[in-house]
């Protein structure tokens, strides 16, 4: 670029620099390649933006293998003026699996962390969602694969 306009390197930075432009910066995207993609986005947006009457929505996602950490010592107690402290060194205690659900109109969170991550894990978070949903909701369902 400096080249280009006949300029030294470091007026060209410092131009981009007040712009707040970033050219090195690159944001990746992946358009879906499903020909039925239009409709389902609109299903899912339309759930989010007017659920239906005596329905839960849920917007659910899993992640495995999160580090469990832990901190050496336990934080000191918080006071009135200074900020909270902890320790600057934690213990590995393994991985887990967190699944989670939002309930999209309330925003509870119905959450769970797992040892491990197999479909008798997933089976047993539907349960709890099942458990946790208030009774009388219609029944039947949209799922939709992310």
């Amino acid at each position: 670029m400096a080249e280009r306009v006949g300029v030294s390197k470091d007026t060209v930075q410092r131009i981009w620099s007040e712009l707040g432009l970033q050219p090195y910066r690159v944001d990746t995207f992946k358009v879906s390649n499903d020909p039925q993609f239009t409709e389902k986005l609109i299903d899912v947006v339309g759930l989010y933006l007017n659920p239906p009457e005596q329905a839960v929505v849920l917007c659910m996602n899993e992640k495995s293998q999160i580090q469990a950490l832990d901190r050496t010592q336990a934080s000191l107690p918080m006071t009135p003026g200074p900020a909270g402290t902890m320790t600057h060194d934690y213990k590995r205690s393994g991985t887990t699996t967190l699944f989670a659900a939002l309930d999209v109109l309330t925003a509870k969170v119905i959450g769970q962390c797992l040892p491990r991550h197999r479909h008798e894990e997933f089976l047993k978070f539907l349960k709890t969602i099942d458990r946790e949903v208030p009774r009388g909701l219609q029944p039947g369902s949209t799922i939709v694969d992310s």
